[in-house]
């Protein structure tokens, strides 16, 4: 269910992101609003235990900035305005389940069966259809806008390999994410006057402060946190690749953005390898033996 929340946020994210960033605001807006308003949410929940983080945590909080803060999101939006909702989409969702699976195998010792191998494969395949042939519908893919979805990819996935092990609760880690993103980026972004919200409509502006500050830096970083710590995260991250699918109709109707046969059949390879990626790992383990049967102490009456 944690999982399935991100899915529905992220989905959203990239269509409501191409819609403004192909329009009056800027990434540089996008960014702002997200980890301004995200901060000033979460920021109280660092307190709330009643003393301070120790440093070594505000550590850790400042590497997750680096990975899936305002890097990413510049990497993703960058993305965006070079490619397609449903293309942008494709890339860095479908990829990071695959990068973290792989991650997992090799720091984790979380070695995947023949099963989530062919789901990793599934996935790739349905994502290099979705590339060369989705370009009747939206266009030629960019490849510099590639390259950087592909590296927002690679971060998410060392973030979400990285957190597994991490004392860090849900809650903390996207307020840690947030702060620190806002301390480096907000100063830079009013000093170098990047502003163009003068420039947007109220509604349009309001439209992002909600999704980019509350649904993305709050809801969705501790659902996907959540999900991370119950389901693992070759497991979480595998339903994540489900993006893409969720992104492309929602592009329909509100970006006009039509997809063509090829990216429905890619589509549907991304849900089987999603299927076969997400699946439990089985346990080879022999099972335990029951408790040896007690040995009668002399004196003692039976029951």
């Amino acid at each position: 269910m944690w999982a399935a929340l991100t899915v529905a946020i992220f989905s959203g994210w990239f269509v409501v992101t191409r819609f403004s960033v192909t329009r009056e605001l800027r990434l540089w807006d996008v960014t702002a609003l997200r980890y301004g308003i995200g901060a000033l949410v979460l920021a109280p929940s660092l307190l709330l235990r009643g003393r301070q983080l120790p440093a070594a945590r505000w550590r850790e909080g400042f590497l997750y900035a680096f990975l899936w803060g305002v890097p990413f999101v510049l990497l993703v939006a960058l993305g965006l305005q070079q490619t397609s909702a449903a293309q942008a989409a494709a890339v860095a969702p479908t990829l990071m389940p695959v990068f973290a699976g792989l991650l997992a195998w090799w720091f984790l010792k979380e070695k995947p069966d023949q099963v989530r191998l062919w789901g990793y494969a599934s996935i790739v395949a349905g994502l290099a259809c979705m590339l060369a042939f989705g370009g009747t519908a939206s266009g030629a893919p960019s490849l510099a806008g590639i390259v950087a979805l592909v590296c927002a990819a690679s971060m998410w996935a060392i973030y979400t390999v990285l957190f597994r092990r991490s004392s860090l609760s849900a809650v903390q880690s996207a307020a840690l994410i947030c702060v620190w993103s806002a301390l480096v980026f907000i100063p830079v972004y009013l000093l170098c006057g990047l502003s163009r919200l003068a420039l947007a409509s109220w509604p349009e502006i309001a439209l992002q402060a909600f999704y980019q500050g509350i649904l993305m830096s709050g809801v969705a970083l501790v659902s996907f946190n959540r999900s991370v710590a119950l389901l693992g995260p070759s497991a979480a991250t595998a339903l994540i690749a489900l993006i893409p699918v969720s992104a492309l109709l929602l592009g329909i109707p509100v970006l006009g953005e039509l997809p063509s046969i090829a990216e429905c059949i890619a589509m549907a390879a991304v849900v089987a390898g999603v299927f076969l990626a997400a699946r439990p790992a089985r346990s080879n383990a022999p099972a335990s033996p029951g408790p040896p049967p007690a040995t009668p102490i002399q004196g003692d009456r039976p029951a």
